[in-house]
């Protein structure tokens, strides 16, 4: 079995079916957790996965396999009460689940752009690009989002298309630029300090960052790719907590 399918049968019947006993099937005794809602360990995500409510279900969206990483981008319903949409990052090592990484934020119910959070493509295209893709990602993220070079944007994003999830910024980097002014009113400047992981396949790069956003936040954001040039984004943008369950840190 593949990663990608690994990863999915494991986390529907941890969190699909809400079922304990599939910690036993999946899950490395050595299994690090990064979550702030997990302590480390399988027998702390066994206990989690007992506890999840009745009406507790996960909607995915979109799977992203590289290598030994995995990434899930969907929505949980029943952690509380306001739908999460997340990105879940798995590390696979000798057929478990070893390590696990995550970013949560509430579902908006409108956003500026139309779009939802998790709508749009799902499934990877363009497979044989997956390293181009990367390293023009890679690229913008060391220039334009940690150096902060806002004058090489238009050298990785379209002029031409930009479809934005981002609940606050409208399509095209117009939309970008306007909700970027309206956050550094608010003292919110988008501040990037570390990438720590970039996870790709195909037209899909997913980035795992820290940075802060007024506050020490973890950036994950999602890219697109058409020809050459990044054309669609999703994020999720997750406050560090002051405390974790856990020693392992968020990162």
């Amino acid at each position: 079995m593949d990663n990608k399918n690994l990863v999915g049968q494991a986390a529907g019947e941890l969190f699909g079916d809400r079922d304990p006993s599939a910690v036993d099937r999946w899950v490395s005794p050595t299994y690090r957790q990064h979550s702030s809602l997990a302590a480390d360990g399988p027998d702390a995500l066994r206990g989690l996965v007992a506890s999840l409510p009745a009406d507790f279900r996960y909607e995915g969206a979109r799977v992203i396999a590289d290598g030994d990483l995995v990434a899930l981008h969907g929505t949980y319903h029943g952690f509380g009460p306001t739908p999460l949409v997340a990105f879940d990052l798995f590390r696979v090592e000798d057929g478990k689940l070893a390590e696990h990484w995550d970013g949560l934020t509430p579902v908006v119910a409108r956003t500026a752009s139309g779009r939802t959070q998790t709508d749009g493509p799902g499934a990877p295209a363009d497979l044989d690009k997956t390293e181009r893709n990367r390293a023009l990602v890679t690229e913008f993220a060391q220039r334009v989002l940690v150096d902060a070079d806002y004058s090489v944007l238009t050298d990785y994003i379209s002029t031409e298309r930009y479809d934005q999830h981002n609940p606050e910024a409208a399509d095209g980097l117009a939309g970008f630029g306007a909700a970027a002014a309206t956050w550094a009113e608010q003292g919110k400047n988008l501040v990037y300090k570390t990438v720590h992981r970039v996870v790709a396949e195909g037209d899909l790069v997913l980035l795992q960052s820290e940075g802060e956003f007024g506050d020490p936040v973890a950036y994950w954001d999602l890219f697109r790719v058409a020809d050459g040039k990044i054309v669609e984004h999703w994020d999720v943008i997750a406050p560090v907590p002051s405390a974790l369950p856990h020693d392992n840190g968020l990162f």
